[in-house]
């Protein structure tokens, strides 16, 4: 299981999740000085005699790191069956006006991150008998506004990849003349805080569905509280 972005809260919160549920980890950053939940989430697992998360340093905006971090994983023997991508971040504001080139460049970063890990671990994930991508976008693709367009531009792109790689999953199966056993899947939310733990249990509940039920879908988390 790899986790892009963990470093996040919602990174964390899916660590947990996913280990709780016998998982192996692979928790992804680009800062190693943002790892310190993660490793102090290891250091209790390992005292309880439970199996903690590998830790990897790597820039998903670097196609040529992600390919060194996708030999690496193979080459331990280990294939990659469910990928949740939370590579992302704000910048906006200023009406149309402030929409900069440098923020946009900056979350293009997201997509980017998307692009290449997605296509490291293609084959692994259509090869597995429950392969699993989600990615988490925003209620404000369906509704951009002036002051967030370049963000609802990024996320808009992310959705269209994300269901590109649900066609490519569905069409290997029907070319293969097998069962479509891998499934794309996409969250909006208009903001993560407080919907850690439900992003976290939801990703982990698609092991528990038929890949043709969820594939190619579209989800809308919602504030569990509400």
């Amino acid at each position: 299981m790899l986790i892009a972005g963990a470093t996040s809260a919602s990174g964390l919160a899916a660590t947990r999740t996913l280990l709780a549920a016998g998982a192996r980890v692979v928790a992804i950053g680009r800062n190693a000085a943002r790892f310190d939940s993660l490793r102090s989430l290891n250091e209790r697992l390992v005292e309880q005699g439970r199996s903690a998360a590998r830790l990897e340093v790597c820039d998903l905006t670097d196609d040529d790191a992600v390919g060194a971090l996708a030999e690496d994983i193979h080459a331990r023997g280990d294939a990659v069956d469910g990928v949740l991508h939370l590579v992302g971040g704000w910048r906006g504001g200023g009406g149309l006006e402030g929409q900069t080139d440098e923020d946009f460049r900056f979350l293009e970063g997201s997509l980017t991150a998307l692009r290449h890990v997605s296509r490291a671990f293609d084959a692994d994930l259509r090869a597995s008998d429950a392969g699993r991508l989600a990615v988490v976008s925003s209620t404000a693709v369906a509704r951009p506004l002036a002051g967030g367009a370049n963000y609802a531009a990024v996320k808009a792109a992310t959705e269209a990849w994300a269901r590109a790689v649900a066609h490519g999953f569905a069409k290997a199966a029907r070319d293969a003349g097998a069962p479509l056993a891998a499934a794309s899947v996409i969250y909006r939310v208009k903001s993560l805080d407080g919907l850690e733990e439900a992003l976290a249990q939801r990703f982990a509940d698609l092991w528990s569905v038929d890949a043709a039920t969820v594939n190619d879908t579209i989800v809308e988390l919602t504030d569990p509280t509400l």
